[in-house]
């Protein structure tokens, strides 16, 4: 398949650049891509929550009522659950919220994501562009250029220019991306993501086998 290719002021070359369909045209797997996106939040977790349970509270262990006859509830020492400022009972504990997912199940989802904005004329691509200096103002000046300022958005190159990253960093909702780092998360998590010229060679590249 064709797209054209952008120039960064919003006006179109005049060019075309070919895809690859196996990579940017294919029917979505939307199953896939809910399993890798479930994954990547998944890895974000910390997993470090904790409270104390009775074994673990500082206090007296010694009985505090007689078992039988004063009309309550069996409730025993001090740091019993059911006392104010007891212990808590089945609380949280460190845990790993990490599951696996096959390599070639994690590249079926970037597919499917890729082919998803494609149909929804949400992935564009653009000349390859560098700015000069770090200057906020130059990126905002492209977002309005292509009218999607305000919303969330993703560039997508093929090795990190620093100027770039740094002009985009105070903007909000706006993310600067590898294509050798490009996720499923990155790319169903923003209304537009913008593709650079040399960014399609190494996506291509981790993509481009069909399985």
């Amino acid at each position: 398949m064709e797209l054209n290719v952008y120039k960064i002021n919003g006006e179109d070359t005049g060019r075309k650049v070919q895809l690859n369909d196996s990579i940017y045209a294919i029917e979505p797997n939307e199953h896939v891509m809910y399993l890798a996106v479930r994954q990547y939040l998944a890895d974000q977790r910390q997993g470090t929550h904790k409270s104390k349970e009775r074994s673990e509270m500082s206090g007296s262990t010694r009985k505090l009522f007689r078992q039988k006859g004063t009309g309550g509830a069996r409730r025993g020492d001090i740091n019993s659950p059911l006392l104010r400022g007891g212990a808590r009972v089945f609380g949280p504990k460190p845990r790993d919220y990490r599951f696996k997912l096959n390599k070639k199940v994690k590249e079926l989802a970037r597919r499917s994501a890729l082919s998803a904005k494609v149909m929804d004329h949400e992935l564009i691509v653009v000349e390859d562009f560098t700015f000069d200096t770090i200057k906020t103002k130059q990126m905002v000046e492209v977002l309005n250029n292509f009218k999607v300022n305000g919303s969330r958005n993703t560039f997508v190159f093929a090795e990190p220019d620093r100027n770039v990253v740094l002009s985009a960093r105070n903007i909000q909702r706006t993310k600067v991306v590898l294509a050798r780092n490009l996720n499923t998360y990155d790319i169903l998590n923003t209304k537009k993501i913008f593709v650079c010229e040399s960014a399609l060679k190494p996506i291509d590249e981790i993509l481009g086998r069909v399985i």
